[in-house]
């Protein structure tokens, strides 16, 4: 399964009240992700949140369609009200009020990826000798 990182620049110093507006994260009622039209269009598998002094990056594990998953998180209550929390923090302005200026913002903060390798998921199987 894919992965996305997505970064927050952030003022130095303010590290605790980052982690604090990540405090009772409300998580999205389903992973499941539809299009406009209601269709099936991907998966949020998992989602991690790291920081180090001036960097914060959210991890999204998804299959399915990255864009889909964007317009997705753009509408999820929790997720605005962690985009209002860290708003004070924040080193620029991140333009995440609408669907599409979090799907921009999403866009310009993504890390280009380099690698990803994962095993298998799912029931493991027995060899026989």
């Amino acid at each position: 399964m894919p992965f996305a990182a997505i970064t927050y620049d952030i003022r130095a110093g303010h590290e605790d009240e980052v982690v604090e507006a990540f405090g009772g994260f409300q998580r999205v009622p389903s992973a499941e992700v539809v299009d406009g039209e209601g269709r099936a269009a991907a998966r949020i598998l998992a989602t991690a949140v790291f920081i180090r002094d001036d960097l914060l990056v959210r991890f999204i594990e998804y299959e399915g369609d990255l864009d889909a998953v964007a317009r997705f998180m753009a509408a999820q209550p929790g997720v605005r009200e962690v985009e209002r929390r860290l708003a004070p923090y924040l080193k620029s302005p991140r333009n995440t009020g609408t669907v599409e200026g979090f799907v921009k913002t999403f866009a310009d903060s993504m890390l280009r990826s380099v690698t990803q390798i994962s095993v298998p998921r799912g029931p493991a199987t027995e060899t026989s000798a």
